[in-house]
């Protein structure tokens, strides 16, 4: 695939509201993905791939600590798999944490929903809800940081 390609590909996204997009040729694949809070796309290419580099797209406000927090006592809730994050168990119910509470080993925090299943996310650790970093509805990737906990 050329970068003229790829260009195209994200201007088709963009016109048409696509979420995201995934295209593969031979070897080489493309995913182009829509942010949730800006109109970014993000590129994904295999190293075997297109050899022109892929600009990330910029930081928005909405994104927290996602690797290293500063601080030690912030632990990362991260996502275990891939799917969509939903904080409540039915659409309108409250949700199952919300920031400032407190929260124990075991509570529900989320539901991640992947192929149909419906897998909730618990907290393995004690501790405060710091904040939440992904909203209602939002596809989520494998690792992704979903809630900061600050561990008392």
């Amino acid at each position: 695939m050329t970068v003229d390609e790829i260009r195209e590909l994200i201007n088709l996204a963009a016109e048409t509201g696509v979420a995201e997009l995934e295209v593969q040729r031979g070897e080489n694949r493309v995913r182009i993905r829509r942010g949730a809070f800006a109109g970014t796309s993000e590129i994904v290419l295999p190293p075997a791939g297109v050899t022109a580099p892929a600009a990330a797209p910029p930081p928005t406000s909405h994104e927290g600590p996602r690797e290293k927090p500063v601080d030690p006592n912030l632990v990362l809730v991260k996502s275990p798999i891939v799917g969509t994050f939903y904080e409540s168990p039915s659409p309108g119910a409250a949700a199952f944490v919300r920031v400032g509470e407190r929260v124990q080993p075991g509570k529900v925090l989320c539901i991640i929903e992947s192929m149909k299943l419906m897998n909730e996310i618990e907290s393995e650790t004690s501790g405060i809800i710091e904040s939440r970093l992904v909203l209602n509805g939002q596809p989520v990737e494998y690792g992704e940081a979903l809630f900061a906990v600050r561990t008392v």
